[in-house]
């Protein structure tokens, strides 16, 4: 399974539901929360996601990039993202978080920056849904992929078949034509991308394109 998550970052913020509309090929749309606090960047918050939620019924997968996520993070659930990411960075108490995101409905997903290991979370791991690998430092788009990441994104593969069931991976930060099939032949199932969706002439046909590259290098 491929799953392609264009990243509303790289939209264009007057006119979101144009973006939105421009990719219906899109398993999710990717919601980047900064506080300009935890990332040097400031986003959107609450009352402008839930306009997103209200403009369109595609999953939302939200990425907190925000300091003390334990008290922000479930408005977010409640508010209809079906899933919710918190960076185990700033968390500080990640397996009460992730378990109040799924008994709010949403899936609970876990990021880490570049240079954090997945190793001392290895415990953590069947209480999440998804883990998020940044391969850029968290806080801009348009930055260029970190390949040193590949190694930690096939660590994090083998971890997650260890412990079975149905947690996704996903990885954010200079995704693009030229990144996804190392991605993918690391083991990425869910694929986040920004500017080279929302910076083609035709976004929904860049989609495609990743999309088939992703499969064909996961065999």
């Amino acid at each position: 399974m491929v799953r392609l998550m264009p990243s509303l970052l790289s939209a264009d913020f007057a006119n979101l539901q144009a973006a939105i509309e421009s990719v219906p090929s899109a398993d999710a749309l990717h919601v980047d929360v900064m506080d300009n606090h935890f990332v040097p960047n400031l986003t959107l918050g609450l009352p402008v996601f839930e306009s997103i939620r209200a403009a369109t019924p595609v999953m939302l997968d939200v990425h907190l990039m925000i300091e003390d996520p334990d008290r922000w993070a479930p408005a977010y659930a409640e508010a209809g993202a079906e899933s919710v990411t918190f960076h185990v960075e700033a968390a500080a108490a990640p397996v009460r978080l992730a378990r109040e995101l799924r008994g709010r409905g949403a899936r609970a997903s876990m990021a880490l920056k570049p240079a954090t290991p997945i190793e001392p979370y290895a415990d953590l791991l069947p209480e999440l849904d998804m883990v998020l690998i940044m391969t850029v430092e968290p806080g801009f788009g348009g930055q260029k992929f970190l390949d040193l990441c590949l190694p930690k994104i096939e660590r994090t593969r083998a971890l997650l078949d260890k412990v079975g069931g149905d947690v996704w991976l996903q990885v954010d930060g200079g995704v693009s034509a030229e990144t996804v099939e190392r991605c993918a032949a690391a083991g990425v199932d869910s694929f986040v991308a920004g500017s080279s969706v929302f910076g083609a002439d035709d976004p929904d046909a860049m989609v495609a394109e990743l999309r088939r590259l992703a499969l064909a290098a996961a065999g």
